[in-house]
C-alpha cells in the first residue's frame, strides 16, 4: 500500500507508529495484542505494521480496537536474533525491520518500534536514518526503576557501543537530559557520570575528561551535573540520568535483571516456607502486588535509540502484550513532544568540540547482536 493508503487506514490527525511485527520471541500475535491495548487507551495512535501480510492480516482483523487504525506493509523476510548485524544490513532489504525503519525515513511514521535483534536494529537505524549532525556515537537509553518521583531513572548507553571516550560521554549527557525533559517532564534533569567512586580524582582518564566536558555544558544545556555516581545510585535519588559506556551499561542491566529475579525467587520461597508464612503472604497480598507493579519490567519496556534522524524504540525481545503496549506508549509520548527535533537543537547548542567524526556507523559489530533488556 502506498502513502495514501497509510493515511486512509491510520486516520488523519493521528500520530503514526511504525511497528516491526516480527523478530520478537513471542511472535506477531503478541505484538498485535500490544497494539490493540494501546489503541484501546489512546485514540490518537495509528499504525503501519510490517511483516508477512498473509500472517498479519488475520491477526489484525480479529482486533476490533484496530479497525481503521492499521496499514499492513508486506515484508516477507524476518531478522532473527542469531543474524549478524552486518549480514542483515547487506541482505535485509525485504525484512520487516528494514521496512519499519523506511516508514520513519520516508516521513510516513513518527517513531519505529521493534522487538527484534538489537545489534541489527541499531546498525540498520544508523545506516537508514543517519546520525544527527554533530553526534559521534548514538546510544541506547533505558529506564531503571528508582525512588525518584518519576519512578524511573534513565541510563545510557545500554549497549549500543562498548566504546565511549570523553566527548561521547558528554553527548550522552546531552541526549539523556533531552530524553528526561521530553519523556518524563523534568525541566532541569540531574546528570551523574558512573564511576568507581565519587571523588574527582578516581576513574580512568577519559572519565575525568568527560567530567570537565559535562560540567562545562551543564549551564547552556540547562541540566544539573551532580558529578560522579556509583552503581548503587542507579535506582537511587541522587540523579535522574546516569551516563556510562555501553559495555558497563549492559553489564549493569543484566546484573540488575538477575538480582531482581533472585529477590523475587527468594521472596516466594520465604512466603511458601510454612503455613504461617503463607498466611502472612495472603495478608500482605495488596502491598506485594503494588510493589510488583512498581518494579514490573514490562511497564518500563523500551530502550530508546538516541542521536538519530528519527526516533527508534527497542522493545524487549521477550515482551508480552503489556510490554509491547508500554513501548508503544513511550514511542507516542516522544513523538508528541517533537523529541528528535528538540534533541538536535540541544546537541547543536553544545560547546564546540574537536570534530573527529568520519561518518562511519558506530561499532555495533557482529558480536553485539543479542537482545537488550528493557
Amino acid at each position: 500500500m502506498g502513502a495514501q493508503g497509510d493515511q486512509d487506514m491510520t486516520g488523519a490527525g493521528r500520530f503514526v507508529i511504525s511497528v516491526d511485527a516480527m523478530g520478537g520471541d513471542e511472535g506477531p500475535a503478541t505484538v498485535v495484542a500490544g497494539m490493540a491495548q494501546s489503541a484501546s487507551k489512546n485514540p490518537c495512535i495509528g499504525f503501519i505494521l510490517h511483516g508477512p501480510e498473509g500472517t498479519l492480516a488475520p491477526l489484525v482483523a480479529r482486533r476490533r480496537e484496530l479497525t481503521d487504525r492499521v496499514t499492513i506493509r508486506d515484508a516477507p523476510e524476518v531478522v532473527s536474533m542469531t543474524d549478524k548485524p552486518a549480514q542483515v544490513v547487506r541482505h535485509g532489504r525485504h525484512t520487516s525491520m528494514w521496512s519499519a525503519l523506511e516508514s520513519v525515513r520516508a516521513g510516513e511514521a513518527s517513531v519505529c518500534v521493534s522487538c527484534g535483534n538489537t545489534g541489527a536494529l541499531m546498525l540498520m537505524s544508523v545506516i537508514r536514518l543517519r546520525k544527527l549532525p554533530g553526534i559521534y556515537r548514538p546510544a541506547i537509553a533505558v529506564m531503571w526503576p528508582s525512588q525518584n518521583p518519576q519512578q524511573h531513572n534513565i541510563m545510557l548507553d545500554g549497549g549500543a557501543d562498548i566504546r565511549a571516550d570523553a566527548k561521547d560521554l558528554m553527548q550522552y549527557a546531552l541526549m539523556g537530559a533531552s530524553y528526561a525533559r521530553n519523556g518524563f517532564g523534568l525541566k532541569r534533569p540531574r546528570i551523574g557520570l558512573l564511576n568507581v567512586g565519587t571523588e574527582e580524582h578516581k576513574g580512568r582518564a577519559e572519565l575525568r575528561e568527560a567530567y570537565d566536558l559535562i560540567a562545562a555544558n551543564a549551564r547552556i544545556a540547562d541540566f544539573e551535573f551532580v558529578g560522579f555516581v556509583e552503581g548503587r545510585d542507579l535506582p537511587g535519588t541522587t540523579c535522574d540520568v546516569i551516563v556510562t559506556d555501553g559495555f558497563t551499561g549492559n553489564v549493569a542491566l543484566k546484573t540488575g535483571e538477575g538480582t531482581a529475579k533472585l529477590a523475587g525467587d527468594l521472596l516466594r520461597e520465604a512466603f511458601a516456607y510454612s503455613p504461617l508464612s503463607r498466611l502472612a503472604a495472603l495478608m500482605a497480598f495488596t502491598s506485594l502486588q503494588r510493589m510488583k507493579k512498581r518494579i514490573d519490567p514490562r511497564r518500563a519496556n523500551g530502550g530508546v535509540f538516541l542521536g538519530l534522524n528519527g526516533t527508534v524504540v527497542k522493545s524487549h525481545g521477550a515482551a508480552d502484550a503489556t510490554g509491547v503496549s508500554s513501548a508503544i506508549k513511550l514511542a507516542f509520548d516522544l513523538a508528541q513532544t517533537g523529541f528528535t527535533e528538540k534533541l538536535a537543537a540541544r546537541v547543536a547548542a553544545a560547546a564546540p568540540l574537536a570534530p573527529e567524526d568520519d561518518g562511519a556507523p558506530p561499532g555495533t559489530g557482529d558480536d553485539n547482536h543479542g537482545d537488550l533488556a528493557p
